[in-house]
């Protein structure tokens, strides 16, 4: 089947580092020219914005999600190739896990490691076999490494379930990861 598709959760904000909306930038771009649909949360602004409107402009397929509540405040990018308006949060990672391959990570806040973290866990699981993976863009995820982990030797996430995740700096051979499975994991 392959990558078709791919979620990308990154921050609404642009954070304060230049090099976080060129790695924005540069995985829409790429996602574009492979073919790929890039998933994303819908707004406009920040790095959800740079991402979107780089695949855009290298002519690829852009899907939006956006919670109804987001979407009435302005946020909302009306320049897309679809955007599906939603209920809810819950709603929209749903409406993302069910369009994508598999989910990339920019650098982000709250929301973004909320969004991933379900994913992981719906992997872990067994609701789906989408692989995540982060882009560490200057660093940014390295302390997220070593919480992964200590969960996996303070005995919470199994080693092979820390797996499902993966943390690259260069998107090419994170592409490559995230278009293999991730392993479907039973820890219930």
């Amino acid at each position: 089947m392959g990558l078709r598709s791919v979620a990308v959760f990154c921050g609404s904000s642009s954070g304060s580092d230049p090099a976080y909306a060129e790695a924005a930038r540069l995985v829409g771009r790429t996602l574009a020219e492979r073919g790929l649909t890039l998933v994303y949360g819908g707004g406009r602004v920040g790095l959800m914005g740079e991402v979107a409107d780089a695949a855009l402009a290298a002519g690829g397929d852009v899907v939006g999600v956006i919670p109804s509540g987001l979407f009435a405040t302005e946020v909302a990018h009306t320049g897309l190739t679809t955007l599906h308006e939603v209920g809810s949060m819950h709603e929209r990672k749903q409406v993302m896990a069910d369009l994508s391959d598999a989910f990339l990570v920019l650098p982000g806040g709250a929301g973004t490691l909320d969004e991933v973290a379900e994913q992981w866990t719906w992997a872990q699981i067994g609701i789906h076999d989408k692989p995540s993976g982060f882009l560490d863009v200057a660093g940014f995820w390295q302390p997220l490494l070593v919480l992964r982990d200590h969960m996996v030797d303070a005995g919470f996430v199994r080693p092979e379930a820390a797996g499902i995740v993966t943390v690259d700096d260069d998107l090419g051979r994170l592409l490559e990861r995230l278009a293999r499975p991730a392993r479907n994991i039973q820890t219930l």
